[in-house]
């Protein structure tokens, strides 16, 4: 097979960032006929469907593939431009990650502060769980992410960043009134507060303490934020599991208190990102590890 087309190749992302034919051939100033003949000729010259013609439009397993590649050359173009000088003067430069709630709401941020201010970078961050950030990866919808996963995405490096302690807590009324007795009796049977549907961490905690013979309680409440989590854990709606980091001020105020406090739960945090020779995705990795060394367990 020849070399890829890169106006195709740059078509075919078009479309998926714009989630419709008419709407990709809107931003590249063309025909949606002329978006249409491209993205159909790079199907052929690669023998495989590469977008599900839905409503928005989605790529398929091997138009990933495609995408990454695409958003992969635009970053080194950018990276090309700005080292010979003919890039707009003072044009940000966007980096884009995917980093959890709980990162995200206690030590990210600080990281990425310590990001040189002369890049001129601008940060584009999705939330997502760190057990599914990855995906994000392989669909090439960022470049770098914070994930649980020691699995490298293909195309990407891996790199441990340590691990976020996790305490088992409640607010002292809450324990007296649903945790009086043993816990692996008690615990099932109490109200539980997770972050979405998707949470199963406290369900974990729970199968792990009962050599898993049952998961928490039926009864919880949802609650999608990281400090909107730790707020409800410490107003008494249930126990849950909370970042070290947000329990240390509400268990020195006496707002929380740690009901195991043998079983602490560790959750491993990786760094995965695209294998570029790119200064900016090298200083956005260099003050996530720096800042990652104080601000999680080894």
């Amino acid at each position: 097979m020849d070399d890829l087309p890169l106006d195709q190749v740059r078509t075919l992302l078009a479309v998926v960032d714009e989630g419709t034919f008419d709407a990709a051939a809107a931003a590249l100033h063309v025909t949606p006929s002329a978006v249409s003949q491209r993205v159909k000729a790079l199907e052929q010259r690669t023998g495989r469907v590469l977008l599900l013609r839905t409503r928005p439009v989605r790529p398929t397993e091997s138009g990933e593939v495609l995408v990454r590649l695409a958003r992969q050359v635009a970053r080194l173009e950018r990276d090309a431009y700005a080292e010979l000088g003919l890039s707009s003067a003072g044009e940000p430069t966007r980096v884009s990650v995917a980093v959890n709630a709980d990162s995200l709401a206690t030590w990210f941020l600080g990281a990425l502060t310590r990001v040189p201010a002369e890049l001129c970078l601008r940060f584009e961050l999705r939330r997502e769980d760190e057990s599914h950030t990855a995906a994000l990866l392989r669909e090439g919808a960022v470049m770098a992410a914070v994930t649980s996963s020691p699995d490298a995405v293909p195309g990407c490096s891996v790199r441990l960043l340590g691990r976020m302690r996790y305490l088992p807590a409640a607010s002292p009324e809450f324990a007296a009134r649903y945790l009086a007795g043993p816990l692996e009796e008690t615990l099932p049977r109490a109200p539980v507060v997770t972050f979405d549907r998707r949470d199963d961490f406290q369900d974990a905690f729970v199968r792990r303490l009962t050599r898993g013979r049952t998961g928490a309680s039926t009864g919880r409440h949802l609650i999608p934020t990281s400090e909107g989590f730790a707020e409800a854990v410490a107003a008494g709606l249930g126990w849950g599991m909370v970042p070290e980091t947000q329990a240390d001020p509400l268990l020195r105020a006496g707002r929380l208190t740690v009901f195991a406090p043998d079983r602490a739960a560790d959750a491993p945090l990786y760094w995965q990102q695209w294998k570029l020779d790119s200064p900016a995705l090298a200083a956005v990795a260099e003050a996530v590890a720096a800042t990652a060394v104080t601000a999680l367990r080894s």
